[in-house]
């Protein structure tokens, strides 16, 4: 995804701009490209570590501290003049987008496997993506679950699933989890939420919702240091799931490499929904567009192209 080594910070903007938001976000695609030519901005960016760089890191905090996204010169004139307070704000933060969707392109996996299901996400955010049998899924004509919110997702290759999962434990590992129920710690959550996605918004609502109703077990550390502590916890009738999505770009690769030989060696099963960057496959076939996705694999075999927001996925596994 973003801050590869021998890739400009301009690079990164546009990549953005053409990639993730063109077609999704007219707003931060404007944006994305601006900033990318913009010698000044990318000057003040460059002076971040490499990883507080990206472009959704940025712009959420601007969201976040009240300031325009809609139009690239008032975003270009809030930025220098409030960068000081944005500097603060993208150092302390990190992108954390919890988006409920995606159980939609997890769900095939998750009600395939034996039941019932001890899920451990990597990565948890504020843990909505735990509540996979507590939602409601419309894929074309066909209607699963009866829990709100309702996730639609365009599923080729595939035929929609027959049951939601059933889950008897859930936990998230994070290095900084959040509470829905904290009013900084869900103003995050909003703010990091493209502008025009209002649906999303809405989502957001009810699928924190779910959660308060019934917080996860949510763990403060390290993917690697903490994550056989954490799975240990799972009772052990069930089967074990360790499931991340967007979330590996944040990670070293060296430190990626590490988590990757942990959580093979984990009994249960494994499933990660990451750019192809991020982890590597032999012989991925051409994703059915141009846009961003996400490899859906289960246990290191990829077996979908998915969209990051869990809108589609693609089969071909």
């Amino acid at each position: 995804m973003w801050c590869n080594v021998g890739v400009t910070t301009a690079d990164d903007y546009r990549a953005f701009a053409t990639r993730e938001a063109c077609g999704l976000s007219p707003a931060y695609e404007r944006l994305a490209s601006a900033v990318s030519r913009d010698a000044d901005l990318l000057a003040l960016i460059e002076g971040l570590p490499l990883a507080k760089r990206q472009p959704n890191l940025l712009f959420g905090v601007v969201r976040l501290l009240g300031g325009p996204v809609e139009d690239p010169a008032a975003f270009q004139a809030y930025v220098r003049a409030n960068w000081p307070a944005i500097e603060v704000a993208v150092r302390a933060r990190t992108t954390q987008t919890n988006e409920a969707a995606r159980c939609a392109v997890l769900l095939p996996l998750l009600a395939a496997l034996p039941q019932p299901l001890a899920l451990l996400e990597v990565g948890a955010s504020a843990g909505l993506c735990l509540y996979p049998d507590r939602y409601a899924y419309r894929y074309g004509s066909r209607l699963l679950g009866h829990g709100r919110p309702v996730l639609d997702c365009a599923l080729t290759g595939i035929a929609p699933p027959a049951r939601v999962p059933t889950v008897v434990w859930r936990a998230g590992l994070d290095l900084n989890p959040l509470d829905v129920t904290d009013a900084d710690d869900f103003a995050w959550l909003d703010a990091l939420i493209w502008p025009e996605h209002a649906h999303r918004r809405a989502r957001l609502r009810e699928a924190a919702n779910v959660v308060a109703a019934e917080p996860p077990l949510l763990v403060r550390g390290d993917l690697v240091d903490d994550l056989p502590a954490v799975a240990a916890l799972a009772p052990p009738e069930a089967t074990l799931v360790v499931f991340h999505t967007t979330v590996l770009y944040q990670v070293p690769p060296r430190r990626r490499a590490a988590f990757v030989e942990l959580v093979r060696g984990l009994p249960g099963n494994w499933i990660a929904a990451e750019a192809p960057k991020v982890l590597r496959y032999d012989r991925l076939p051409e994703p059915p567009d141009t846009g961003f996705h996400n490899v859906l694999a289960l246990d290191g075999t990829p077996l979908a192209w998915a969209h990051a927001h869990g809108q589609a996925a693609a089969w071909f596994g």
